[in-house]
């Protein structure tokens, strides 16, 4: 039975709406909140992605919500963050020039010119990870970016899935119950939705009964 109820937070700037669309498209039934408290008591935590670092993080420093994030994940409640969402786990930011929550190795960097920027369309991904959320997902599928700012994580190997725009860069982290990537799954389609079917369900394996 499935009985999880995944928080998805607001900050104020994420792309709800059509997350919340996904998630309910599958048969879940998410909560919407910034509130400490219940995203502590979490069974899955998705972290939706629109705007800049340093406006998201003036939010979460706002709302008391660093430190609940830094525990829940590390604690192994399942995290799926999206654009923003992986970014902001990594140290500091170009954006802004801001710390971030420090979950992940590395730095936030600007994409480098010769490409149009943002970067904005459909773009094939080179799958590096054989964990749960990829699972049914094709090598060298397409999935839908709209981003200023990349992932560059230390180690490199910690990325799951890249990307090439430019240069090539981690398009995806997929470690255990921490799960972000880059590019949008509610706005890639069927493909997409399988992403959150995965993570989902993968969450709600993890779930005591």
């Amino acid at each position: 039975m499935n009985n999880l109820k995944p928080v998805i937070i607001d900050y104020g700037a994420g792309n709800v709406r059509s997350v919340i669309r996904a998630v309910e498209t599958l048969g879940y039934h998410p909560i919407i909140s910034n509130d400490p408290r219940t995203i502590s008591q979490a069974d899955s935590i998705i972290f939706p992605g629109q705007g800049a670092c340093d406006a998201a993080m003036k939010s979460i420093t706002r709302n008391r919500l660093s430190d609940v994030l830094y525990e829940s994940i590390k604690k192994g409640t399942p995290y799926l963050g999206i654009c923003l969402g992986l970014q902001l786990l990594l140290q500091t930011s170009e954006e802004g020039n801001v710390d971030c929550l420090g979950i992940l190795q590395g730095e936030v960097k600007r994409l480098p010119s010769g490409e149009k920027i943002p970067h904005m369309g459909w773009n094939d991904i080179q799958i590096h990870s054989d964990h749960p959320v990829f699972a049914g997902i094709p090598q060298n599928s397409h999935f839908y970016f709209v981003h200023s700012y990349y992932a560059k994580l230390q180690p490199a190997s910690l990325s799951a899935a890249s990307v090439h725009y430019g240069i090539e860069f981690c398009c995806a982290v997929a470690k255990d119950n921490l799960v972000a990537t880059q590019f949008h799954p509610e706005k890639s389609g069927d493909l997409g939705l399988k992403i959150y079917r995965n993570f989902l369900e993968f969450a709600q394996n993890l779930k005591p009964a």
